[in-house]
């Protein structure tokens, strides 16, 4: 049996704003440890958990073309060098991603393992147990499902009901219902017949791709001329822009799931900690407290607190006489809520684009495929960066219009190429690039070169970058 894990990787989580951001969302974070969401979603299978015999086929993570070097960085550090990377050109719901991706592996139709990579399972144990059951459904041609048992009456939830009792605790799919009043959550929680509608789902790309042809020959027609027209390297799977453009949005419930006929689909009950961390809500509900219920994270020094959620990313947050309060601090912005009004943090987001403050999109330290930098300071006509090259790294060969820059090496081997003369620095060496003279800093060594740049200049923006040559391909 042949098992593949596809991990659907876009949306941009603003509810956890000012963690998530639009060009770092909240699957790429590491909110309960040292791992983000999108590891930890790779690692969820384990073939010797599962069925014996299984054959474990490398992942295919789908998402947005912007955050490819994000992934790919992520993936090198947990030692996942064989997972393929499907790159959407825009946004289309969740029904092309997985389309594209059973396309992809029509050859081989295994089972595809469908998950959102902004989910945490507390027990895995259980989840692969659950799993196990679902695979011998899969196999029949079945589509399964997992329903979270309900802990409350959730009304931010779709919720799936069940039908009859089939084998080791799954039952038939009766139906898809959307989110409920609280009334009605109240009901069917008490009833006992509903679950929590997880968003994975189970099936061979033949079975998706069968019910797709019956009930949107349009998206079947869209997403394989998108496939056929996108192209391949060794990093990436970049699908046709246009065909993709094309494509009718949907996500997988609406497009096929609602619509399958009765006893083509099972529903697996799942008690494993699960949650959506929708939310700083949800982070709160998941997390270990003290005894006064309460959830620090970082440096945080609290007296006198009930019910907070803090957190620190970069100083000293200490709060005194605080209830019911949720606190994050980042390098460049704070959040401060009642935990009451955690559902409407989007709008903080949605109000900082309309302002066209970075706030929105960007955090101060800014990952690149190259490395990072972090923007330490800027005032009139300069800016302080700290920048990282990675180990055999290397910058774009490039030229700015507007400003100068001076290059200090704090640490490592650096690599500078100034209009044509290239030198080698070390530590504490620096030089100068005047404006207009084309560039390039590369790291030849094998620890992290660290530099700091002071730009100096009438424009000091990121899109004052004119690109002569780049190893990743950017404009």
């Amino acid at each position: 049996m042949k098992l593949v894990s596809v991990i659907l990787c876009g949306g941009s989580g603003t509810r956890l704003w000012p963690l998530s951001r639009e060009q770092y969302p909240k699957q790429l974070l590491p909110l309960m440890g040292d791992s983000s969401l999108l590891q930890e979603t790779v690692l969820r299978l384990d073939t010797k958990a599962l069925l014996e015999g299984a054959e474990l086929l490398p992942p295919l993570i789908v998402t947005n073309a912007q955050y490819r070097f994000l992934i790919a960085e992520q993936l090198r550090q947990m030692g996942t060098s064989n997972a393929r990377i499907v790159l959407e050109p825009c946004g289309r719901n969740t029904a092309p991603a997985l389309t594209a991706a059973a396309i992809l592996e029509r050859e081989h139709d295994p089972i595809m393992v469908v998950m959102p990579s902004d989910h945490m399972i507390g027990d895995i144990a259980a989840f692969q147990k659950a799993l196990c059951l679902a695979l011998s459904f899969a196999s029949q041609g079945k589509v399964a499902t997992f329903g979270i048992v309900p802990s409350r009456p959730e009304t931010g939830f779709g919720y799936i009901r069940k039908g009859a009792l089939l084998e080791e605790g799954a039952h038939a799919l009766d139906a898809f219902v959307e989110k409920p009043e609280q009334k009605t959550a109240e009901a069917w929680l008490k009833s006992g017949n509903y679950l929590w509608n997880s968003g994975i789902f189970v099936l061979k790309a033949s079975v998706w791709l069968s019910h797709l042809a019956t009930r949107n020959p349009e998206m079947l027609a869209a997403s394989e001329k998108a496939v056929a027209e996108g192209e391949s390297s060794p990093d990436f799977i970049r699908l046709g822009e246009k065909s993709f453009a094309a494509c009718p949005a949907d996500s997988i419930d609406y497009a096929v799931m609602e619509h399958l006929p009765k006893g083509d689909a099972v529903v697996i009950p799942l008690d494993a900690n699960w949650s959506d961390v929708g939310s700083w809500g949800a982070l709160w509900d998941i997390s270990a407290k003290d005894a006064e219920d309460n959830v620090f994270v970082g440096d945080v020094l609290s007296l006198e607190s009930n019910r907070c959620y803090i957190r620190s990313e970069h100083r000293l947050v200490a709060s005194l006489g605080l209830q019911d309060l949720v606190v994050v601090e980042t390098p460049d912005a704070v959040l401060v809520a009642h935990r009451d009004h955690l559902q409407s943090v989007g709008k903080i987001a949605a109000h900082l684009k309309r302002q066209g403050r970075p706030e929105s999109d960007l955090h101060r330290k800014v990952f690149r495929p190259w490395g990072h930098y972090d923007s330490m300071d800027h005032g009139h006509r300069f800016q302080v960066k700290r920048i990282v090259v990675n180990p055999g790294a290397s910058l774009s060969l490039q030229m700015h219009h507007h400003r100068a820059e001076h290059w200090v090496v704090v640490s490592g081997t650096a690599e500078v190429t100034v209009g044509e003369k290239t030198i080698l620095l070390a530590e504490d060496q620096s030089t100068y690039i005047p404006l207009g003279v084309p560039h390039r800093l590369k790291n030849p060594g094998k620890i992290p070169l660290e530099i700091i740049e002071v730009q100096s200049g009438s424009y000091l923006g990121e899109d004052d970058i004119l690109r002569f040559e780049d190893s990743y391909g950017r404009n």
